[in-house]
């Protein structure tokens, strides 16, 4: 608590004149313009201000004046109520132009001159589609009532002013400010500030699994400068005002200042803010005040619903339904004209509508009578029908096990329920790497420092016996189980008064589909620690130069060429405390909560031996310099005894960036550089050895032995790990299993690692550190600030105060691109510069040799500060974290002030290894004619490596690269590429080609774009050529790329070639790219749920995306795409039958059938039929998919529905209408039947031909096909014979009373029938049984032989290199590098 007064106290002395209105002064060296433009932003911010009182206390007059426009907390997510349900929801269900539709005919039937039909029967189709749309949503509506219910009569505890203390009560009567008591695990129920914490630090911490689906925990901060921390809060003693911004839906930005009753204003930001819907954890209690309560919250105004995105097909849908109301206007205008023409030519017409209504006039009539009996052409029943269709599509890739991941116990997420169709018809698939082609399971690897590489070999064995084990185990080729100890869970429950079940208040899911949430994210909630994560082994070089500093003397007689400088030694620990600090993870242990930092231990050693143990390195240069650099330390603490070393490393690597005046500082620097490299070279000064050895006189440590015995004997060396890591271990027993909650895999991997070394992070809280250093125990270390990693930076920094050395050190570590260009090489003697140049280059040597290898590089980096110096960067971030408009700007600014002139202390490399499968699904997706991107923000290396190991990039294909320095540059290398693209497709010989054939690869070019290039090449000018270009190539790779870069490529590709676009990804930053493809699918892995949450649908594995485009997406697309057509035909089929009618009627608009059976035909006895068609059809099975994805790219090529086949569609259902028709008309000619009976015999023909034309179509036939035929065949006889025998007056004029009995018992009846079916239906059977022979049989075929040739190719070269080789043996690889490796196993 001594640093965070300290700091407070700091706060207030830098305080402006200006703080009468609460502004921090300007900084020395800041322009006066940003202080006059701050001035102006707080004016032209007030209007957009809301000001938050107690609503207890001396405010409560302005309390109630300022917020009684705040909204409550109660929340409604329903649509309706008792009373405005029905007006409400017609007027909703009239917005749809179906139902406007029905709507106009019902009314229309209603004019005398125009009825078709009873008035009651044209009512039927609408009040049938009114009613199952209205329960509908009734229904959904109950059930988001439900829940609101329950979310607003939850129990909370709210401070009330009268009864002096805080009682129960719900959450719809918390209002703005209120103050809320709550508990650890209760669920926050208004976004409140945080004014006190129990944990004596002032911080909390929260669960934000509910708003982003993460479940690592983050850490809120009491308001800095209330005097509440220690004691009990009380609310009565509260008399700030808060004053902040007005609602905003950005979950991660808050800005405003809160004015304490002294008249001091402290800004406010993201970390004092409390969401609603977050859970408190591992904090006994926390009280807040609310300040945007109901609907305002962040998290309500991010409640945006379901995602709703149109597919191509409903778009070629609508077109075709244009087309239908086209041919309905045509029919009707044909009627018209032709009644008008017969009453013209008879003067005593039967069929006449009205005898006094000139023939014009009767013509117009009968137009809009035609426009009701034709109305079942608009095919607007199918709309409904494609939503149902939907649902049945998206129950079975919702239940399919191949897509279920057991592991994780997670399923595939359908977010978009319309656009499934799209995913048979993608052509550019765009994948981020890291956490989708690879696990984002990130394992320390080797690391580089003070330019000395250290290759962890015994770390490299022990993956690989543990992915053999995994593989053994798992039956696949790479599985990871998570190792995440179940002790997790339990710290997150330590003695909490009580809990609540979780409010998903985001998407208001009933309970049901939040416990499916639940479950999915539980397996996950202690991140990031896997078994093969925490196990790292130690480099036994690096152990040794480590040990030295728990060792107070070395034999540097022996072998002195081998024994570190102590600037290496420097660089070594700070190395390994900035992987220990610089991070944000939360730390936490089965018997100790994260908000407890353990006490400081007696230290390992006593003063005098920590003293002995750095005297070995008190070179007289140093010491020297020592006295110039900070004050003089007491004799005997730690502090003095421990300052040497650390301030070595502070001159050494630091000082070079003092003022060119100070002569006097940098002549020492050049000493000691001096000194330090010629150290560094093995060439010690004498006198240094005699006061070594001098110094091995004064104690002789048992492990002197050790070290000796482990410079000359490499298994003694090992022997040094194995001692390590048992007294690793009993560290661990000591102090019990610590639990890491990293915000990313790569903070955990790091942690973990340096606690491999005895760098240990043992506790955290909001002003220090707890950290266990080897030899010296554990130590607190002061923390001052964090500055947080973002994607502008690309870096994350800690400012500390040294706990040895007592100054202001900035540890910083973020991408090798960006900390490369910040370690400047320093001022200072010649040697010292070869020496710091020395390191770098070996440093990014390595870098480049990681990248190779695929792994992912990181850059740590320190920098000293001097207390002025600290004091100017300290103004300037006050001034930033108090600001409220351009607060993210003046902070960004401020860290890039800091973060300059680092020194490079080394790089780490992580492995993050791929996924299951994923060369397997590469290789499938490309054979199905999808053309697949990587966009990564990885290193050009690292991403061509990743490419080569998932098969995207092949030995046979050739590499395109461009990295271009400037605009004009980057143009002439486009049209460069362009033209060796061109001259390099057709230089492939049939040999090579067959070659290649054979082996499931196809030779090609690959281009690798750096994310500064590719900047320019999405610019207009040279937009073209760049296009171009990734046309003609196999695959593209863009390496650096931003988010934003992401997406324009995205839509670049989707706009300019119009193709059918996929993005995947699994982190936030895949977002944008995401929601501008087509189809946007997130991936459920180690970075959060954002790209879940903003996908259309979401896999836990990249391997599932194979079954999911080559069978679901194939079924999905061909199932829609007949069963639109089938809709299409049956329509225009039934209609035309009433339409040839009117030839024989004078165009008068009567049928020759009752109404009912008219309105019935669609509305129920074929209306199932097409939704079990659409759900179940399966044109090929699963296997053969799977087996020939070939035919996924067959599919799309010659597509189904398209504009010939939606025509050739309509011709064959005109045509088997007038076989239905004629038929029977002239079978009956020269008889008296009547209109009925000469229309029963129609009505059955075309009911039975509709049914049996499904059964051509379809596929697959089940036994459910066949139930629901028979079914509504049945259901259509049983309902006419009825009809026929109880109906008399139902349906006037006519009386169909004995109709359909009479007909049914004789024998022309069914003749009749079966000549029409069979003569309606037998070019259709023709046409199918062509088609399939001359198109689907071929693609078969083409596959087949295709497999059969590579299979048989593959012998007949087995056989020759085998004939070949009792003469010749071959070399394999070793001169024919271009060889793939499975034909260079072909020809050995």
């Amino acid at each position: 608590m001594e640093r965070f007064h300290w700091l407070q106290h700091r706060c207030r002395q830098l305080l402006a004149g200006n703080s009468g209105q609460g502004w921090y002064s300007v900084p020395d060296g800041l322009s006066n313009k940003s202080s006059l433009d701050n001035h102006n932003s707080q004016h032209r911010f007030r209007g957009k201000r809301r000001m938050v009182l107690a609503c207890h206390g001396p405010h409560q007059q302005e309390f109630q004046a300022v917020s009684k426009n705040y909204k409550g907390n109660a929340i409604r997510t329903t649509k309706y109520n008792l009373l405005t349900f029905i007006p409400m929801n017609l007027f909703q269900q009239f917005h749809r132009a179906a139902n406007l539709y029905f709507l106009f005919l019902a009314l229309l039937n209603w004019v005398p001159v125009v009825e078709a039909f009873q008035k009651e029967i044209t009512m039927i189709p609408l009040l049938v589609v009114l009613t199952v749309i209205a329960v509908k949503d009734a229904l959904e509506d109950y059930r988001r009532y439900l829940f609101d219910k329950k979310v607003n009569n939850s129990v909370v505890r709210v401070f009330c002013g009268t009864q002096k203390t805080y009682i129960d009560q719900c959450w719809m009567d918390v209002r703005v400010g209120d103050f809320v008591r709550l508990s650890c695990n209760e669920i926050i129920p208004a976004d409140m500030l945080l004014l006190y914490s129990s944990d004596p630090r002032g911080v909390c911490y929260i669960e934000t699994a509910n708003l982003d689906g993460e479940t690592n925990l983050k850490q809120r901060e009491v308001v800095s400068g209330l005097p509440f921390q220690g004691v009990e809060f009380t609310p009565e003693s509260f008399h700030s005002r808060i004053e902040c911004e007005n609602p905003k839906n950005d979950l991660s930005r808050f800005r405003g200042y809160i004015e304490h009753s002294s008249g001091v204003r402290v800004g406010l930001h993201s970390s004092n803010l409390l969401l609603r819907s977050c859970t408190i954890r591992n904090t006994e209690t926390v009280i807040g005040i609310v300040v945007y309560a109901g609907h305002e919250t962040k998290a309500m105004m991010n409640n945006s619903g379901p995602r709703y995105k149109r597919s191509k097909l409903e778009k070629r849908l609508n077109t075709d339904v244009l087309w239908c109301v086209f041919l309905l206007l045509i029919m009707c205008l044909s009627a018209a004209i032709g009644h008008g023409l017969w009453l013209k030519n008879h003067s005593d017409p039967v069929f006449q509508v009205d005898g006094e209504m000139s023939p014009a006039l009767a013509g117009f009539y009968v137009f809009w009578t035609m426009i009701i009996v034709l109305q079942v052409l608009i095919p607007i029943s199918l709309y409904v029908s494609i939503e149902i269709v939907k649902l049945g599509q998206i129950y079975f890739i919702h239940n399919d096990l191949a897509l279920y991941n057991e592991q994780l116990d997670s399923r595939i997420q359908c977010r978009a329920l319309n656009i499934t169709e799209d995913l048979g018809q993608i052509q550019y698939l765009f994948s981020d790497k890291t956490g989708t082609l690879t696990e984002n399971k990130m394992v320390f690897r080797r690391c580089s420092i003070f330019g000395v590489e250290y290759p962890h070999e015994e770390n490299a064995r022990r993956l690989e016996v543990y992915e053999a084990d995994s593989n053994e185990a798992a039956g696949c080729s790479v599985t990871l189980k998570s190792g995440c100890s179940g002790k997790s869970l339990s710290c997150r429950s330590l003695s909490c008064n009580r809990s609540s079940v979780s409010l998903h208040t985001l998407t208001a899911e009933p309970a049901e589909e939040e416990d499916q949430l639940s479950t999915h994210v539980q397996p996950r909630s202690s991140a990031f620690c896997s078994r093969m994560t925490k196990e790292v082994v130690p480099d036994p070089q690096l152990v040794r130069k480590f040990n030295l500093l728990c060792s107070p003397v070395v034999h540097l007689t022996e072998c002195c060429s081998e024994n570190p400088s102590s600037l290496e030694l420097t660089y070594i620990t700070d190395f390994f405390l900035a992987l220990a600090i610089c991070n944000s993870v939360v730390v936490s242990s089965p018997s100790r909560p994260p908000h407890e930092v353990p006490e400081i231990q007696t230290p390992l050693k006593s003063l005098e031996e920590i003293k002995l143990m750095f005297q070995r390195f008190s070179f007289s240069p140093f010491s020297a310099l020592s006295s110039h650099s900070i004050p003089p330390p007491i004799k005997g603490s730690p502090h003095s005894c421990a300052s040497r070393l650390f301030t070595r490393g502070k001159t050494g690597s630091l000082t070079f960036s003092t003022p060119p005046n100070d002569t006097t500082d940098r002549s020492d620097i050049g000493q000691e550089s001096k000194l330090e490299t010629t150290n560094h070279k093995g060439e010690l000064d004498s006198s240094a050895v005699r006061e070594r050895e001098d110094a091995v006189q004064m104690e002789d440590w048992e492990t002197d032995d050790n070290f000796r015995d482990a410079k000359t004997n490499p298994d003694m060396a090992v022997q040094a790990v194995e001692n390590l890591n048992r007294e690793i271990a009993s560290d661990g027993d000591t102090h019990h299993e610590l639990l890491y909650e990293a915000e990313s895999p790569d903070e955990a991997a790091l942690v973990h690692a340096a606690q491999a070394y005895r760098c240990t992070l043992r506790g955290r809280s909001a002003d220090s550190l707890l950290v266990d250093l080897p030899g010296l125990g554990s130590l607190a270390v002061p923390l001052l600030h964090i500055l947080p990693f973002d994607s502008n930076r690309k870096r994350m920094s800690v400012v500390v105060r040294h706990p040895l050395t007592g100054q202001v050190v900035v540890y910083t570590k973020g991408a090798d691109s960006v900390i490369m260009d910040l370690a400047e090489t320093p001022k200072g003697e010649e040697q010292a510069l070869d020496m710091y140049s020395h390191i770098r280059e070996q440093t990014q040597k390595h870098l480049d040799t990681y990248a190779r290898e695929g792994l992912r590089t990181l850059c740590i980096a320190k920098k000293g500060l001097d207390e002025k110096e600290y004091d100017v960067w300290l103004k300037g971030q006050l001034l930033a974290e108090s600001s409220i408009e351009n607060r993210e700007e003046l902070l960004l600014e401020s860290a890039e002030r800091l973060e300059t002139n680092l020194t490079l202390l080394g790089a780490t490399g992580i492995v993050d290894r791929l996924q299951e499968e994923v060369p397997e699904t590469i290789e499938t997706l490309q054979r199905a004619g999808i053309k697949v991107w990587v966009l990564t923000g990885d290193k050009q290396e690292t991403a061509i490596n990743i490419a080569y190991a998932c098969k995207l990039l092949h030995a046979s294909d050739q590499l395109l690269t461009a990295n271009c320095g400037s605009k004009d540059a980057c143009a002439a290398l486009l049209e460069e590429l362009k033209l060796e693209v061109q001259c390099g497709e057709g230089s492939l010989t049939d040999l090579t080609a067959r070659v290649e054939s054979s082996l499931v690869s196809v030779t090609g070019f690959i281009l690798v774009i750096d994310g500064q290039t590719l900047n320019w090449a999405l610019q207009e000018e040279l937009k073209s050529n760049f296009l171009e270009l990734t046309c003609r190539c196999k695959a593209v790779i863009c390496c650096r790329s931003t988010p934003l870069q992401k997406s324009q490529v995205v839509q670049l590709i989707r706009d300019q070639l119009g193709v059918m676009t996929l993005a995947v990804g699994d982190g936030a930053n895949d977002v944008s790219m995401i929601q501008v493809a087509d189809v946007g699918i997130g991936i459920s892995g180690q970075e959060g749920m954002q790209a879940v949450m903003s996908s259309d649908f979401a896999i836990s594995r990249f391997k599932h995306l194979s079954k999911l485009l080559l069978v679901h997406g194939h079924w999905c697309y061909s199932r829609l795409a007949n069963m639109i057509l089938y809709f299409i035909y049956k329509n225009v089929m039934y209609v035309n039958l009433l339409f040839w009618y009117q030839f024989f009627c004078g165009f008068s608009g009567s049928v020759m059938t009752n109404s009912w059976v008219l309105i019935f035909f669609n509305l129920l006895f074929t209306s199932i039929p097409p939704l079990i068609y659409g759900i179940l059809d399966q044109d090929i099975p699963a296997d053969t998919l799977m087996e020939l994805p070939e035919l996924y790219q067959a599919a799309h090529t010659s597509k189904v529905y398209v504009p010939n086949m939606f025509w050739i569609t309509v011709v064959d259902a005109f045509y088997q209408s007038l076989v239905c028709f004629f038929v029977p008309y002239f079978a009956f000619a020269g008889s008296d039947v009547g209109e009925l009976s000469f229309g029963s015999p129609i009505n059955a023909s075309a009911l039975l031909i509709i049914l049996l034309h499904q059964v051509i179509e379809s596929k697959t036939l089940t036994w459910i096909h066949v139930l629901v035929l028979l079914l509504s065949g049945g259901f259509y006889f049983g309902f006419v014979l009825l009809f026929s025998v109880i109906c008399v007056t139902c349906s006037p004029p006519t009386n169909p009373l004995g109709v359909e009995t009479l007909q049914m018992c004789q024998p022309l009846f069914y003749i009749v029938c079966a000549l029409t079916i069979v003569t309606a239906l037998l070019p259709r059977l023709l046409f199918r049984a062509l088609h399939n022979t001359l198109y689907s049989s071929a693609v078969w075929k083409s596959a087949q032989m295709d497999k059969m040739d590579s299979e048989e190719y593959c012998r007949k070269m087995q056989c020759c290199t085998l004939s070949r080789s009792r003469g010749n043996r071959v070399p394999v690889c070793a001169d024919n590098a271009g060889l793939e490796p499975s034909m260079a196993e072909v020809v050995s």
